[in-house]
């Protein structure tokens, strides 16, 4: 017997794109965790999803993985996507969350320069980026060339081949936040001459031939989400478009190429994108822009169900209360939004989700700092 509004309810409702038929609206969100020893995921790891699964997410979207580039990340324990080991490892995570009754898909990550310049893992190999430009705009690691191009829609084909094969219901790409596809968006850190650089259709340029060497090579049906964002790592106040005309231009390429959902991260789910518009359009957030200019299904995500946005990129430094989620049952309901990722929240209660279908919200846990420091 639940004991809950219509708003709530909707977000009971099932969901399908392709792969994904997903049994709710919720989503886990991407929290990168370090609990996999030279890149491979553990039982604890299996048990950490599952856990989030059984207590109601319809889809599990995992930690960033590294695709199979040495200069990908920094970490030697971020979980990757290629290597035999590392693959079986999510097999035993991807078959945990479908015992569950969820669906899964694999973050595939590149951090470009945002790896750092003394990387644990492979620190032999320079960092990368499209300009040799770090997030601040000065000189960092090196400029990619037409070769590391190639050799990186590659890459990102071998994980999303290697996530089908696995059994994995779909892939997102982490396009957001500053990381490598990002730094192709943004005009501070791609300075390039080549028709990679320049225009906003030119920056946009390579991250739409990634989607689309995905889309050739997994095949029609598997659902691709990307997600993308704004602010970055380095500059919560950056953007990539200065109005929704210019967030068109940006995403229609990679709606084009073959994207089937966009994940529109934002730090408060809640605030408008452009809030200097008039009217409702002022009021409207970036995920609702997002379905508006694209059409596309979208996942909103930003502090859901805590009262304080993360400090830093997902440091855990801070502790959260429990907040109401009023503004996002609004939004949802005037169709801004498919489906809502939830971070912080879950890793402090793995039941989050049942609680809300049951009445019992009240019972939610308080996000705390000491949550990210295991897989509990």
């Amino acid at each position: 017997m639940t004991d809950t509004s219509p708003a709530v309810d909707a977000l009971f409702e099932p969901f399908e794109v392709k792969s994904l038929h997903l049994r709710n609206r919720f989503a886990m969100a991407p929290m990168t965790r370090m609990f996999s020893p030279d890149g491979i995921p553990t039982a604890e790891v299996a048990e950490y999803y599952r856990r989030r699964a059984a207590g109601g997410v319809g889809l599990i979207i995992t930690e960033g993985t590294y695709i199979p580039d040495p200069a990908a990340g920094p970490d030697t324990a971020v979980p990757r996507h290629y290597g035999d080991q590392s693959l079986a490892g999510w097999k035993s995570v991807v078959d945990a969350v479908h015992s569950e009754g969820g669906q899964i898909i694999p973050q595939l990550w590149h951090l470009g320069i945002g790896r750092g310049d003394a990387p644990e893992l492979n620190p032999e190999v320079e960092s990368v980026s499209p300009s040799g430009l770090g997030l601040d705009g000065t000189p960092a690691g090196r400029a990619l060339t037409a070769a590391d191009l190639e050799a990186l829609r590659d890459a990102w084909v071998t994980a999303a081949l290697n996530a089908k094969a696995t059994g994995f219901d779909g892939i997102e790409l982490h396009g957001a936040h500053g990381y490598l596809l990002d730094q192709f968006f943004w005009e501070r850190t791609n300075l390039r001459s080549d028709t990679y650089g320049g225009s906003l259709e030119a920056r946009v340029r390579f991250p739409a031939e990634v989607v689309a060497a995905i889309r050739e090579a997994v095949g029609p049906d598997l659902a691709i989400v990307y997600r993308y964002s704004q602010w970055k790592s380095s500059d919560y106040n950056a953007r990539i478009a200065a109005d929704p005309g210019e967030l068109a231009r940006v995403l229609t390429p990679l709606v084009d190429a073959g994207v089937d959902v966009l994940h529109s991260s934002t730090r408060r789910y809640w605030e408008p994108a452009f809030p200097e518009l008039p009217g409702a359009d002022g009021e409207l957030g970036l995920a609702g822009w997002t379905k508006k200019v694209t059409g596309l299904p979208t996942i909103t995500v930003g502090s859901v169900g805590l009262d304080k946005v993360f400090t830093t990129t997902f440091s855990g430094k801070g502790d959260s209360n429990v907040a109401g989620i009023d503004r996002l049952l609004e939004q949802h309901a005037s169709g801004e939004f498919d489906l809502v990722a939830v971070g912080r929240a879950l890793l402090a209660d793995p039941e989050w989700v049942r609680k809300l279908r049951e009445g019992r919200s009240d019972e939610h846990i308080a996000y705390r700092q000491e949550h990210q420091q295991t897989l509990v």
